[in-house]
């Protein structure tokens, strides 16, 4: 369960200064959303998670915790959101493309929107494909068995614009994570960053 766990702090850069009304799709235990309500950045957290274990964890310190899956559920009964995050949780969908339209109908005027997708040209993916004719799926991370999507930085900038939002900022992260030495160094370099990060997250308005 240490999967649903995490706080993405990373994403702090692109959070508004305040944000009433926030929506996690995809939440896991609800971590990051519990961060954005101690430090004051939303009022009201609302959170979407197919996980019933996750779930019943984030209803401990959530507001309002529906355990559905998100592509099914109707979006439209939870009303106007000032912020919506869905934080490595596009890849697991069927047509991430319709939810993020559905997310749109979603948004306040002036609404943001901040996702986070694992980058499938990671030199971890390319070389042993490459090379040794390798893709071996795992249990978590970007060639998780449950992804459905794979997406580069291109492609993921690409899903944001065509659901109808403005890119306002695409960053990767990740590459200081690399095990081996050679790698953190190499993943400083501006030309290596689309094959060492290991996922971008990105920020768009409406």
């Amino acid at each position: 369960m240490q999967y649903y766990g995490f706080v993405r702090q990373e994403i702090a850069p692109m959070l508004p200064k305040q944000a009433s009304r926030v929506l996690e799709v995809g939440c896991g235990q609800g971590a990051t959303l519990a961060w954005l309500k101690a430090t004051g950045s939303c009022q009201e957290a609302i959170e979407l998670e197919y996980n019933h274990e996750a779930s019943e964890i984030a209803r401990t310190h959530l507001d309002h915790v529906i355990e559905a899956d998100a592509e099914q559920f109707d979006l439209q009964t939870l009303g106007q959101f000032d912020l919506i995050l869905c934080l490595d949780v596009l890849e697991h969908l069927r047509d991430p493309w319709q939810m993020l339209k559905k997310l749109k109908q979603q948004l306040r005027p002036q609404g943001q929107i901040i996702i986070s997708v694992p980058n499938i040209r990671h030199h971890s993916i390319l070389l042993p494909l490459l090379f040794r004719g390798q893709w071996q799926y795992q249990a978590a991370g970007i060639l998780d068995r449950t992804h459905l999507r794979f997406f580069t930085q291109e492609t993921a900038q690409d899903l944001l614009i065509q659901a109808g939002f403005r890119l306002e900022q695409c960053t990767g992260s990740g590459e200081q994570w690399a095990p081996a030495r050679l790698w953190r160094w190499v993943g400083k370099l501006a030309w290596a960053k689309p094959f060492c990060c290991v996922q971008f997250i990105l920020h768009g308005t409406v």
